[in-house]
């Protein structure tokens, strides 16, 4: 069996953090800034963005599985979530969520924020404005279909037929994915992300490529559907946290905190009710991976 590589070991990219959200928002406190000797962590103190013992966290609530603000009961929900609500803990500080968009998202942050979570893609030019925590996933586009399908797609030239409807959401990165290297299928472009995947369940699409992690959480959610290609995607993509640019004690405090889930069951704690605890996601890949 091929081995996922959808995760690169943390500590062995500590270069890319090193190197290289409209304020006001929703706020919840997680934890206590001080520790029960009462005084501030020591990790607190020596980082500059945490000198108020307040650990400010952008999210834009609107992207499964990272982060999600439920519009009907207001519940606020995501992988990510759950992990900063831990890593405030362990700095032993209070988390303040501040709620932006992805157009405000780099404003925002550099504004109001700490850290910025919740699927964000690293690219040259946001790390022209902020440093990148090491890679929290790493991976791209690829497939969901119905289950039993997934030889049927897992080529981009085998998408790629006029007898194939591929259904993508309108705008963004996935409509432009399959004009760009589908423009030979039955393209239905579809504008309510919370329904897409049903269409495919109902059979009124073949197939759908998106970003590898929603392709898990889908393929988790509906019983149905079957990611085809999510640990050999059709392209590289690597997602990480947004930090300040020039606080690399910061960024080295996150990095170490990352590392450690994976060994104390955070991780599969926060991603199991998304994922599933046997996705490509899951510690136990990320650790075969490793060797």
């Amino acid at each position: 069996m091929k081995k996922p590589r959808l995760f690169l070991a943390p500590i062995a990219i500590a270069a890319l953090a090193l190197s290289g959200c409209q304020s006001g928002g929703d706020v919840a406190s997680t934890s206590e800034a001080t520790s029960d000797e009462g005084t501030t962590d020591p990790a607190v103190t020596e980082s500059a963005a945490l000198d108020d013992g307040v650990l400010q966290a952008c999210y834009t609530g609107d992207y499964r599985p990272f982060s999600y603000d439920d519009p009907d009961t207001g519940e606020r929900t995501g992988i990510d979530v759950a992990l900063m609500e831990d890593l405030a803990d362990d700095l032993g500080v209070e988390l303040e969520w501040v709620k932006t968009s992805w157009s405000d998202l780099m404003s925002t942050f550099l504004s109001s924020c700490d850290i910025a979570v919740g699927g964000i893609s690293v690219t040259d030019e946001r790390a022209e404005q902020v440093a990148f925590s090491d890679p929290v996933i790493v991976g791209g586009k690829a497939a969901i279909t119905t289950c039993g399908r997934e030889d049927e797609f897992d080529e981009l030239e085998e998408v790629n037929q006029p007898d194939t409807t591929l259904i993508t959401p309108v705008g963004g990165t996935n409509e432009a994915f399959a004009d760009e290297n589908a423009p030979e299928a039955d393209i239905v472009r579809y504008d309510d992300n919370n329904t897409i995947f049903d269409q495919i369940v109902a059979g009124d699409a073949d197939v759908m490529i998106t970003d590898a992690p929603e392709v898990v959480w889908a393929a988790h959610e509906h019983p149905e559907l079957c990611e085809v290609n999510a640990d050999d995607p059709f392209t590289d993509a690597t997602l990480a946290y947004m930090l300040p640019l020039e606080d690399a004690e910061f960024a080295a405090t996150v990095n170490s905190w990352l590392a450690s889930t994976y060994e104390d069951g955070t991780w599969d704690a926060a991603v199991s009710d998304w994922f599933g605890g046997d996705s490509v996601f899951s510690a136990e890949q990320l650790q075969e991976v490793l060797g």
